[in-house]
C-alpha cells in the first residue's frame, strides 16, 4: 500500500464530510504492462473531481465522464468493471495490446472504515480492509507485511499500511538536502541532532526535528520494517549511538556516512563496544548511497535516497513473492 493512496482515503473523508458522493474505484487486476499496480486507488467526485489515479489517464477520463452524466448516481454496491478487453478497446484507453485492467467500483457512504484505517495507519500498524460485493459491508483487521491484495469475486481484501519514514541523525547541509529528497518522495522525515548550531537551521516544511540523544531517539521510534536510518553527522560519538540501536532494529535501511576505511573502524567499535554481531552489522550500508561518483551534497543526497528506494523496493518485492497467492476470478 503505497502512502499516495492514503492521501486518496483522506481526499474521500474530506468529500464525504462535505456531503459530496464519492465513487472509489480500485485496480484488481491487471494483465500487460500496467501503469498502477493492483491496490491503487482512484476517488472521483460526484463533480468529476479526482484523487489517485489507476491509469496512464485514459480510464479516468472515462470514469469522470460517465459519473459526470450521472451513471453512478444510482450505485448502491460495489461492483466491478474492465477495460481493455479487447486488443481494440486496450488501444482505445492506452492500455498495452490486449492489456486488460479490471477495477472494483463502490460508492462511499459509511466512512467510520476510512477514519480507523487513518488512525491506525498513523499509529504505524497494517491494516487489511475487506468489502463484500453484494452488500458493500467492510471488515478491517490487523495485517501482516506478507499479506496481498486478494480478490475471489465476491469480495475484495486491500492493505493500508504506514508512511515511509526516514530518521535523519544530522541537521548539516547534506541531512537537509536528503530530507527535501525524500519528502518529494512522500517520506515522513524526521531529523535527530542535539547541535543547537545545526538544528537551528533545519527549517524545512514539513520536516519534524526530534529532541534527545541519537540513542534514545531510536528507542523511542520504535522502528519497524517501514523505517530508515541514516547516520550523516561524520561525529562517531552521535552517529554509533544511533547505529548502536538502529541495527538491532527492524528497520528495512540502515546507513552512515564515511569512507571505507571509515566504516571499518566503525564496525570494529560497535563489535568491541556495544556487543553487536556480525550479522547486525551485515545490514549497515555503508558507504551510505549507490556508487554514482557523487561529489556535492545534493549529489549525494541523490546517492543516498536513490539506494534507500531501491532496498525498499527489493524488499517489497520479495516479501509480496513469498505471500501465498490467490486465483483471482474471470469476468
Amino acid at each position: 500500500m503505497e502512502s499516495l493512496d492514503l492521501r486518496v482515503l483522506s481526499d474521500v473523508l474530506a468529500w464525504r464530510q462535505a456531503g459530496r458522493r464519492v465513487t472509489l474505484v480500485t485496480v484488481v487486476e491487471t494483465w500487460g504492462s500496467a501503469p498502477r499496480p493492483p491496490g491503487a486507488l482512484l476517488a472521483v467526485r460526484d463533480d468529476g473531481v479526482v484523487s489517485g489515479s489507476v491509469s496512464g489517464g485514459c480510464v479516468e477520463d472515462d470514469l469522470i465522464a460517465r459519473i459526470k452524466a450521472g451513471e453512478y448516481d444510482s450505485l448502491s454496491h460495489p461492483s466491478m468493471v474492465a477495460y481493455g478487453v479487447s486488443k481494440e478497446e486496450a488501444a482505445r484507453f492506452g492500455l498495452p495490446c490486449g492489456g486488460t485492467l479490471r477495477l472494483v467500483q463502490e460508492p462511499i457512504t459509511d466512512v467510520q472504515w476510512i477514519q480507523d484505517v487513518l488512525a491506525r495507519t498513523a499509529a504505524h500498524q497494517l491494516v487489511a480492509r475487506t468489502v463484500t460485493l453484494a452488500t458493500g459491508q467492510v471488515t478491517l483487521r490487523d495485517a501482516q507485511r506478507t499479506d496481498t491484495l486478494q480478490f475471489d469475486g465476491s469480495s475484495l481484501t486491500t492493505l493500508f499500511g504506514p508512511r515511509w519514514r526516514l530518521l535523519l541523525i544530522g541537521a548539516g547541509q547534506l541531512s537537509q538536502a536528503v530530507a527535501q529528497m525524500a519528502s518529494l518522495l512522500d517520506f515522513e522525515v524526521l531529523v535527530c541532532d542535539p547541535r543547537e548550531e545545526y538544528a537551528a537551521t533545519l527549517g524545512i516544511e514539513g520536516v519534524t526535528r526530534v529532541l534527545g540523544m541519537p540513542d534514545d531517539v531510536v528507542q523511542q521510534l520504535v522502528p519497524d520494517a517501514h523505517t530508515a536510518i541514516v547516520a550523516l553527522t561524520h561525529d562517531p560519538k552521535l552517529d554509533d549511538m544511533a547505529l548502536m540501536e538502529a541495527l538491532n532494529s527492524n528497520a528495512f535501511y540502515i546507513g552512515a556516512l564515511g569512507s571505507r576505511r571509515n566504516q571499518e573502524a566503525r564496525k570494529k567499535r560497535l563489535a568491541e563496544h556495544f556487543d553487536l554481531s556480525p550479522e547486525a552489522l551485515a545490514r549497515l550500508h555503508g558507504p551510505v548511497g549507490l556508487a554514482i561518483g557523487a561529489q556535492t551534497p545534493a549529489e549525494i543526497a541523490v546517492s543516498i535516497v536513490a539506494e534507500i528506494v531501491q532496498v525498499k523496493n527489493v524488499a517489497h518485492a520479495q516479501a509480496s513473492a513469498a505471500a501465498p497467492t490467490e486465483t483471482l476470478c474471470s469476468i
